[in-house]
């Protein structure tokens, strides 16, 4: 797309703090965090919304859901467990797609939130 943002920075046209790029995804920081580590996962593929993935569209998706957790090792909000066995720490994945689930990037793409809360604008 033309004038899509997410294709711009895929395509290295914006600068974006990349923290994993292969030859399907790229993992950059959110210039706006609502948590201490706020990460944006998309497919170099523009697809404009979730509503918009077919079947075709499953094994992308997947390895976009499979990064999270290893991105949260890597920023130190996976996570972990205590000496009782009691979880701690941990992040969260978020989708938004259409303009009532909060979309603003008409480029599907994923957020990982993590680190101590509370985080702006996040239950």
């Amino acid at each position: 797309m033309d004038n899509c943002l997410f294709c711009k920075i895929a395509a290295k046209q914006i600068p974006a703090t990349v923290v994993y790029e292969d030859d399907e995804l790229l993992a950059f920081k959110d210039i706006n965090p609502a948590a201490p580590v706020h990460l944006l996962i998309i497919p170099k593929q523009h697809i404009s919304t979730l509503s918009d993935c077919e079947e075709g569209h499953a094994a992308l998706l997947g390895k976009m859901l499979a990064l999270a957790p290893r991105l949260a090792k890597e920023h130190g909000v996976s996570v972990v467990y205590d000496a009782e066995g009691a979880p701690t720490r941990g992040y969260k994945t978020l989708i938004n797609s259409g303009p009532d689930g909060g979309q603003v990037v008409y480029h599907m793409h994923m957020h990982m939130y993590g680190g101590p809360r509370p985080w702006k604008g996040m239950h």
